[in-house]
């Protein structure tokens, strides 16, 4: 309790805990006026004062500090302490001082290690251009910026800017090489920058295909002992040769290049070697090719050697030995790992975020594009040499077959066995190609989707198109995404009618595959019969930016536009449809109508002119220019076309007619006289031939007269006999319609019987007024032929009885079933219905 020191009342217990060194106050930093100008000058680095405290002896000693360095002070003897600054300068502590550091300051100075306050370091003296080595280096610089971007002008197809950079490079070059001379540095030339110089421009020569200049500079290269290596240069030179065709001194120059290249760089001997068998090829010299093909193959072997051996084989037909071949091509290591490592996995997020950066990589591109061009070797082989290795296509196309599904290409077999079916398709053996297709039905879906499309396709081809559209399904089902067979299933539903569902399909096809020709072409005649003419155009306006060449196309766009009312446009894109296919003679007909209906005579008569000219068979230029030539007066120049038509169609007595007519319009009446005869013998019963010969024999006072006349009354006679029973029949069938209406429940037969015969019976008065009524033996008004051919017997008239349909007039379009034909010609009468043009632009493109 001795040491308890109670609190008196006055005192305070809690005094001297607010009490804080002011130091340590930072909030009023900022208002401290000696700390705000340490921080921005050097004031700070000063050395402290030293504190003076009398009465201590703690007052006798300095302060020292991290950075500065004791202040001593003088001793009694006089005698200056170790460290002192005697006359400015401090007396080194040791032995050794430090570089830069000094352990005392003189009196006034600041610490400043870095020397800054010394101020900015004086400036670099300026090189002086003018010396020899300057202007060497300067010079060999710009040698090597011509020669870059002479490179870079290469890389981005300059190739005329890349010669002319390599030229300046060689010009500065040389004077590089005389300015070291003049300096006296001769020896030091910088034979790197000589050989880079000739090297480019050799090789921009080769690139502007300047052969002799590159070969020359080649030349200068390879003589010059200097150059290390520039043997190698010859595989260049070869390649060259190669290009001039002059394989004798290429081989020389491979095999030259091949003896100055060692061992050890192995590749590259394989490739010359690989060249040289190439070559030998082309001479046609197989059996050295194969000598130098089997010696890579042995080494190291390759697809791209391979697949060249099989073909040397071939063209030897040596069978064994392409078995062989075929197997080494086929167990060639491609070197390519494993496609599972490719699949992410779901448990591991990090090897999954792996797995998608390399997914698309370059590496991964590069392995899918080596096994794209293997299994492209591996298929054409075992195409090409199929029908060769055993006795029959088949059975060689099996055995190849059986050797894919034992080698790596497991998954080419099924690819192999379609590749058989659509050779039968080639060969025209349709029922062994879809034998074959039939077998893939229980495949995978993939090669099941193939097969059935292929199917589909045949079977449309063939119109049975129940089975095709059994097949489209099938395809749709194994491969909903398979573009080919919406088209296919589309296709079957166009011939049904069903052009919304067929539009359906085509726009599923391209929703899966935007650049499918055949679905936005189908699209386009779908519209077109939908009769939504605008969405037509805009499909084919479409078609024809991918495919500009497209005949076909332009053809649609040309049709379109004149279904539109827009002639003008037509006739320009049948201007193009010419520009693609020069000698088309329905595109020409078809020109030859539109200007006829704008009423440029001149220029339809050059188109018909040309399409005769081209396809002299078709009846309705035939009866267009003989139409022309008739109104314009010169009937001896009409003959020579109807008497064509004649001679198409023998049993259409109205061109006989128009033979006689022109005869007679031209004045020579005796022939036109033979002529009617003639057409009497081969059809005695037509009344305006006989016309005519009674007519003419009055006329030219002939005895004939009377016989002809009696044999017109009989035939006139007949030809009412006729008339009466149509006339009658058609009464009886409109009587039977009345009663089937009344009470017949089975009457559907007769329904349409009623509607065929009420459509003869509304086209009668069109096919009667055909007749020419206007035939008498006192007037030659209905003897004048026009434009239209008014003067052109009916259609139920005798001579019509022998069926015009024996002689097939029909033209087959040039383009292809793809194009719809023009309807081309004058305005025709209805009896020449057997003959209008069948309308093949709506064909589909079967996929």
């Amino acid at each position: 309790m001795e040491n308890v020191h109670l609190a008196g009342e006055e005192e305070d217990l809690y005094s001297g805990y607010n009490d804080y060194n002011p130091t340590f106050d930072s909030e009023e930093l900022e208002n401290d006026v000696g700390f705000q100008q340490a921080v921005r000058t050097s004031h700070g680095r000063r050395p402290p004062m030293t504190a003076k405290f009398p009465g201590t002896a703690i007052g006798a000693r300095p302060l020292a500090s991290s950075f500065g360095a004791r202040i001593p002070l003088a001793s009694s003897m006089g005698r200056p302490m170790t460290g002192a600054v005697q006359d400015g300068a401090a007396r080194p502590m040791t032995a050794v001082r430090a570089a830069g550091y000094t352990s005392s300051l003189t009196r006034g100075s600041t610490f400043d290690p870095l020397g800054q306050s010394k101020g900015p370091a004086p400036s670099l003296e300026a090189k002086n251009e003018d010396t020899p080595e300057e202007k060497i280096k300067i010079l060999e610089k710009k040698v090597n910026d011509l020669i870059e971007e002479s490179c870079m002008a290469q890389s981005i197809g300059a190739l005329q800017l890349a010669l002319e950079k390599a030229k300046e490079a060689g010009r500065k070059e040389r004077a590089l090489v005389r300015q070291r001379e003049q300096s006296g540095n001769a020896d030091h030339i910088n034979l790197d920058l000589t050989y880079s110089v000739l090297l480019n421009l050799a090789n921009q020569y080769a690139n502007n295909e300047m052969y002799p200049e590159a070969l020359n500079s080649y030349q200068v290269i390879v003589k010059n002992k200097m150059f290390s290596n520039a043997g190698r240069l010859k595989v260049n030179m070869a390649n060259i040769y190669v290009k001039q065709k002059n394989y004798p001194k290429a081989i020389k120059f491979y095999r030259m290049a091949l003896d100055q290249i060692s061992n050890a760089h192995k590749e590259m001997r394989i490739k010359i070697m690989q060249n040289i068998g190439v070559v030998f090829v082309r001479m046609g010299q197989y059996s050295d090719a194969i000598t130098s093909f089997e010696h890579i193959m042995s080494e190291s072997p390759n697809i791209k050697t391979g697949f060249n051996l099989i073909l040397c084989y071939y063209a030897i037909g040596d069978r064994e030995r392409m078995k062989k071949a075929f197997q080494k091509l086929i167990s060639v290591p491609l070197g390519i790992d494993d496609e599972d490592k490719y699949i992410p996995s779901n448990d591991d997020t990090d090897s999954s975020m792996v797995i998608e950066a390399i997914k698309n990589d370059k590496l991964h591109q590069m392995e899918r594009d080596l096994k794209v061009l293997a299994e492209k070797y591996i298929m054409t082989a075992a195409k090409l040499i199929a029908p060769a290795i055993e006795t029959s296509f088949a059975t060689g196309f099996d055995w190849c077959v059986d050797m894919v599904k034992n080698s790596q290409y497991v998954e080419l077999a099924n690819d192999l066995e379609i590749n058989k079916a659509i050779t039968y398709l080639r060969q025209k053996d349709f029922n062994q190609a879809v034998e074959t297709l039939k077998t893939f039905e229980k495949k995978d879906s993939r090669v099941k989707s193939a097969a059935a499309t292929n199917l589909s396709f045949l079977y449309f081809l063939e119109k049975d198109y129940d089975q095709a559209d059994r097949y489209a399904d099938l395809a749709m089902t194994a491969d909903r995404y398979n573009p080919a067979a919406l088209i296919n299933k589309g296709n079957t539903v166009f011939v049904k009618q069903d052009y919304e569902k067929a539009a359906e399909f085509y726009k599923e096809a391209l929703r899966n595959d935007s650049s499918c020709t055949e679905a936005l072409y189908n699209l386009g005649l779908t519209y077109k019969k939908l009769n939504r003419l605008e969405e037509a155009l805009d499909c084919f306006l479409k078609l024809h930016a991918i495919l500009r060449n497209s005949a076909q196309v332009m053809y649609q766009l040309a049709n379109l536009y004149e279904l539109l009312e827009d002639p003008q446009q037509a006739i320009e894109w049948l201007i193009q449809v010419l520009s693609v296919t020069h000698t088309d003679p329905q595109a020409l007909a078809k020109l030859g109508e539109l200007y006829d209906g704008e009423g440029d005579k001149s220029q339809a008569f050059q188109y018909y002119y040309e399409s005769f000219r081209y396809f002299p068979s078709n009846i309705d230029v035939i009866e267009w220019l003989g139409a022309y030539y008739i109104e314009t007066q010169f009937c001896e120049k009409a003959i020579q076309y109807f008497e064509r038509a004649t001679l198409i169609q023998p049993t259409q007595v109205k061109w006989q007619l128009m033979v006689a007519s022109c005869y007679r319009r031209s004045g020579n009446y005796q022939k036109a006289l033979e002529t009617y005869k003639d057409i009497h013998r081969k059809f005695p019963e037509n009344v305006e031939c006989l016309r005519f010969l009674v007519r003419l024999c009055t006329d030219m006072g002939l005895k004939e007269v009377q016989d002809y006349a009696t044999k017109l009354k009989k035939a006139e006679k007949m030809k009412e006999i006729k008339e009466q029973r149509v006339k009658s029949g058609r009464e009886g069938s409109a009587r039977g319609r009345r009663e089937s209406r009344e009470g017949s429940a089975g009457s559907a037969e007769m329904d349409v019987k009623a509607v065929s015969q009420s459509e003869s019976k509304q086209l009668s008065p069109l096919l009667d007024s055909g007749r020419d009524s206007g035939h008498s033996s006192n007037s030659t008004k209905g003897e004048r032929l026009s434009a239209k051919m008014r003067s052109l017997p009916g259609s139920n008239e005798p001579y019509e009885a022998s069926s015009p349909k024996e002689i097939d007039a029909s033209y087959v379009d040039p383009l292809g079933p793809q194009m719809e034909r023009p309807k081309t010609g004058a305005k025709r009468r209805v009896e020449d219905d057997d003959f209008a043009d069948e309308e093949l632009g709506d064909d589909l493109l079967p996929e």
